[in-house]
């Protein structure tokens, strides 16, 4: 089976880094998917987005991505985000009350972002946003 080689990188830290045999971004343009020999591009994550890595074991790795840029290679798929929370390690609580306080903050520009971090969070993590 074909397979691609991941590193999914935030600017804090290694997120993952392995064999898949897909990933699905948000990009500004839409949704993408990338399989094993996709032609070479460069998209720019969309704010507030959700990344997935099908494993080659079959399992999905879902993660919270903000900010960045998706890159796909003859060598693989890398994607640098400016923040990254995988799924299992996302506070439920603590995103759900972030969100709470950016609707709160109302129509503001870093409110509106800082809404859309939280309900990426909240998707990420199989919750209702």
């Amino acid at each position: 089976m074909a397979t691609l080689h991941v590193e999914l990188v935030a600017v804090e830290r290694m997120i993952w880094s392995g064999e898949a045999s897909m990933v699905v971004a948000r990009t500004t343009e839409g949704e993408l998917g990338v399989l094993p020999g996709h032609a070479p591009l460069l998209g720019q994550l969309a704010e507030g987005g959700i990344v997935t890595v099908r494993t080659v074991e079959g399992e999905d790795l879902v993660v919270a991505a903000h900010g960045g840029f998706l890159s796909v290679t003859d060598r693989g798929v890398s994607i640098l985000a400016e923040t990254a929370e995988i799924s299992f390690e996302i506070d439920v609580e603590r995103a759900r009350e972030a969100l709470r306080r950016a609707e709160e903050a109302g129509d503001d520009p870093d409110a509106l972002a800082a809404a859309r971090r939280a309900q990426s969070r909240l998707r990420a993590a199989g919750q209702d946003a």
